[in-house]
């Protein structure tokens, strides 16, 4: 346990912080989760519009500092060349 007020202070920050961070987390993998059941449904409509709200939410969350940016980056690539391969237009 934390003695200092400072230490204190910062152990209740990291706590909020750790909450806020894991329900970002929550949201994005049930994103990616929603495009890979529309993918899987072969519907390509859908596909495109969870694709898009998956580079967004992948985005903010590197922007927030929750996931670094280059693996964001690496996420959607991979998302998109799955959509890609597996949508019949």
């Amino acid at each position: 346990m934390p003695n200092s007020a400072s230490s204190k202070k910062r152990h209740r920050q990291s706590v909020d912080r750790r909450a806020h961070n894991r329900g970002i987390k929550s949201a994005l993998k049930t994103q990616i989760r929603k495009l890979k059941e529309a993918v899987e449904s072969g519907d390509a409509k859908t596909s495109s519009e969870e694709l898009k709200a998956a580079a967004k939410k992948l985005d903010q969350a590197a922007s927030k500092g929750v996931i670094h940016k280059n693996t964001s980056s690496r996420l959607k690539s991979r998302l998109s060349a799955h959509v890609k391969a597996n949508v019949k237009k």
